[in-house]
């Protein structure tokens, strides 16, 4: 691709749907290469609306407003940066020509919805899965456990993000409770109610987010490159740290990549995916897949040659990419831990006086309790060192009204 000057007739524009702290990494890549870069979010002052040339606060689901914004700004790029967008109509402007939807609009109507994922791999692709109904109602949910899915299970909206309404029914106590947290919070829901996925409980030593990058090789077709391997932890869904690389087997690591490949190859199109995989020694199933940089991947801000957001950025331009990892590292989260608006952070320089650490504080405007305001990043020997640095810069960091 050839890339013009922003704000003038030749400039590359990239729109992005969605500007978090993922997307703002991603914007500030691509204006690195000169792109001119418009943000789009459902509130104002959103973190990468901050260093973006333009922004635009939209409802996303709202395929309408979503279309005319684009016949609007004509980018050549659109980028979904979250999963909460009206995929439909992505597809009609792919269709149309207004646009390239990266990595496609299918895959981001497929991601977007965790029924779609996992047909897909489960039944298309015959990619090895945890056992797993769907239900629209408590009923239907209860009999779905009990036709065969068992305790303890996974309870989870088919559409959500960041581990919301997801939880974990070790009884027939449980259920209706799980049934309620996820109808409120899922993403979607008609009359009240919304769609769930009841998974089987798999024994599994470890998960991973494996980054795999579907980009332009020496030859000028597509070819897919991996990441190291990416270790995390969650609580609750949602992930508070991470460290690469993951040790793991030869062989695990052999077969986490052919299933990588064979989900993102069927998904299509250019830029990074984190693929997400649950590991018993050499046993690997897949769990989910987001077209996108992944939360677990702000760790390659310290250990990649180029990070996930630099990748890309250089995929979706069609530019040589370096997956080659530098030093083992880890990151922590640092969240907010109070509901307010414009919040303060005491104890950087204390953080950054840890060996080998750096931080990302978010600019998000306003600060939940749970809410992810930023995140440390170390880098060590080994990667215990690592995340013992990460996890001490993340604990200086004192959040306080501002």
């Amino acid at each position: 691709m050839r890339i013009g000057t922003p704000l003038s007739p030749s400039a590359t524009r990239v729109m992005l749907l969605g500007s978090g702290e993922l997307g703002k990494e991603v914007i500030i890549a691509l204006q690195r290469f000169g792109c001119e870069v418009v943000a789009v979010d459902r509130y104002p002052d959103a973190p990468g609306m901050q260093v973006a040339h333009r922004s635009h606060v939209i409802a996303m689901t709202d395929g309408a407003a979503l279309r005319a914004l684009i016949e609007r700004e004509r980018p050549h790029l659109v980028v979904p940066e979250i999963e909460a967008i009206a995929t439909d109509m992505l597809l009609e402007i792919e269709q149309a020509g207004l646009a390239e939807v990266i990595p496609t609009a299918r895959a981001a109507r497929l991601t977007m919805n965790r029924e779609g994922i996992r047909r897909l791999a489960a039944e298309d692709l015959d990619l090895p899965t945890s056992p797993y109904r769907f239900a629209d109602s408590l009923a239907e949910m209860q009999a779905a456990i009990d036709s065969g899915i068992g305790y303890p299970c996974i309870i989870k909206p088919v559409m959500s993000s960041s581990g919301k309404g997801q939880s974990l029914v070790k009884a027939a106590a449980d259920v209706e409770k799980a049934w309620n947290y996820a109808q409120a919070g899922g993403r979607v829901a008609t009359g009240g109610k919304g769609r769930v996925i009841v998974e089987g409980f798999i024994d599994f030593d470890y998960e991973i987010t494996l980054l795999t990058v579907r980009a332009l090789g020496v030859g000028g077709e597509v070819d897919t490159f991996f990441c190291e391997p990416i270790g995390h932890v969650q609580v609750n869904g949602d992930y508070v740290e991470s460290w690469q690389p993951m040790a793991m087997s030869a062989k695990a690591l052999e077969r986490s990549r052919e299933i990588a490949a064979r989900i993102t190859g069927d998904l299509g199109g250019r830029g990074i995916f984190g693929v997400e995989l649950f590991i018993k020694d050499d046993t690997v199933w897949f769990s989910e897949v987001s077209p996108r940089p992944h939360d677990t991947g702000l760790v390659t801000l310290a250990t990649q040659r180029l990070s996930e957001f630099e990748l890309h950025a250089r995929a979706i331009l069609g530019l040589p990419v370096d997956v080659s990892l530098r030093r083992a590292g880890a990151s922590a989260v640092i969240y907010g831990g109070m509901e307010e608006r414009g919040i303060a952070f005491d104890g950087v320089a204390d953080a950054l006086a840890v060996p080998e650490s750096d931080l990302r504080l978010f600019g998000k405007p306003e600060s939940f309790v749970r809410r992810r305001m930023g995140v440390a990043v170390a880098t060590a020997d080994t990667t215990d060192e690592a995340r013992a640095r990460a996890k001490l810069a993340a604990a200086r960091v004192k959040p306080v009204k501002g």
